[in-house]
């Protein structure tokens, strides 16, 4: 039987509408799809002039911007605050209700730097929208104005429809990371069961990474936002996931490697890059936005400045900047930890010997990010402590 659509020319008005939000069905950065949702939304509404969604640590009470569609100027970026000092937002929480102000004026006397911030961009009103996954609070979504009086009972329903939109967009985009996240994760645990490394090590190494990212970008030293900030927090820890295919015998020798013992060892970062392929495509994240980062802390970590590194001998800004950032919070926190075959070392005298090799072995603008943030260092260190830890020595 012919096909019944064959009578119908290509022009003939069946095909003339385009999606607006086709970009969703694409694989581009979230940060497009945000930006595609909020034209939309501005087509609808043309007094929502900035859509941000601001993450939430449980485990350290942090709220931290994430993403943003602010078209021209954006000041808000690269900013975090415990949410238990933030009454305002956690007010949201404990009621249960989404929170709308139609004059931001009633906050024109508050201390916080976001606030200060959105009254100098000319913010007038706003619509904040708690985000849950599984009804675990994870974030907020901020629907701002520069005009005020907009947020009538109408236009709130329809920004609850773009809310959950946007919700369900950012979720799929996170969830997708944290699942390849603890996939690696997982098989990274079951190294940690040969390997003496501690948990304790895990998380402060991934938040030095996260305090010299931040300060890198704020700098501007480099382009960094906020979401790829994210993701190199995320992906921190599962640097080292390659020593799962590393014989007992290497992994857990008590002396020194022989040479043809090291050049095993350095196969580790090879190994690991083939385990994230790996996973990644048994999980059907192949092209999810950040995996070249996941790829490059995995494969480039032991990469040095003066190309002298591994596995590919990189040097400079060939290394991949994320790699770079990994190098240093890895070393640093490896140097002043306890282990069995070395004592701790104070803060200052990492800090010493971090300097010392930086050019040659670590970037310097990653070693000094750290050092500038010191005091964030201990407060790390106090809060993410191995059970046997003693406090790093204060500085002399």
């Amino acid at each position: 039987m012919p096909c019944m659509m064959a009578d119908f020319e290509p022009d003939s008005g069946l095909y003339s509408h385009g999606d607006a939000l086709d970009a969703l069905n694409r694989s581009v950065p979230l940060e497009q799809k945000l930006a595609a949702i909020h034209e939309a939304l501005y087509a609808q509404m043309n007094f929502v002039d900035r859509i941000s969604v601001a993450a939430y640590d449980r485990a350290t009470d942090l709220l931290k911007t994430f993403l943003a569609s602010s078209p021209g100027h954006n000041d808000l970026v690269r900013y975090e605050a415990r949410l238990s000092e933030l009454p305002s937002l956690s007010e949201i929480l404990r009621s249960g209700h989404p929170r709308v102000v139609n004059d931001l004026g009633i906050f024109r006397d508050g201390r916080r730097v976001h606030t200060k911030i959105l009254e100098e961009e000319g913010y007038r009103s706003s619509y904040t929208v708690p985000l849950y996954l599984d009804g675990s609070f994870w974030g907020f979504i901020f629907f701002n104005s520069r005009t005020s009086g907009q947020l009538s009972e109408p236009a709130l329903r329809a920004l609850d429809v773009y809310a959950h939109l946007i919700s369900a967009v950012v979720t799929a985009e996170m969830l997708a990371v944290r699942i390849l996240a603890a996939a690696v994760k997982t098989a990274h645990d079951m190294v940690h069961y040969r390997d003496p490394e501690t948990g304790a090590h895990i998380d402060r190494m991934a938040r030095y990474a996260r305090l010299i990212a931040q300060h890198l970008a704020a700098t501007g030293a480099t382009a960094l936002d906020d979401a790829t900030i994210e993701r190199i927090f995320e992906f921190a820890p599962l640097h080292d996931i390659g020593k799962l295919a590393l014989p007992d015998r290497i992994l857990l020798k008590p002396g020194r490697l022989s040479d043809a013992e090291r050049e095993e060892m350095k196969q580790h970062t090879v190994r690991g890059l083939e385990m994230i392929e790996a996973i990644a495509h048994n999980f059907g994240l192949e092209h999810l936005d950040g995996l070249d980062l996941l790829r490059h802390i995995a494969e480039s970590h032991h990469e040095t400045m003066d190309g002298r590194g591994y596995p590919r001998g990189l040097r400079d800004g060939g290394i991949p900047l994320e790699a770079r950032i990994i190098a240093v919070a890895d070393v640093f926190d490896a140097l002043t930890s306890t282990r069995p075959y070395k004592p701790s070392w104070s803060n200052d005298e990492a800090f010493a010997w971090l300097r010392k090799m930086a050019r040659s072995k670590f970037d310097e603008e990653c070693v000094e990010a750290l050092v500038f943030n010191a005091k964030k260092v201990k407060e790390i260190q106090a809060r993410f402590r191995d059970s046997d830890m003693q406090p790093p020595p204060s500085p002399s």
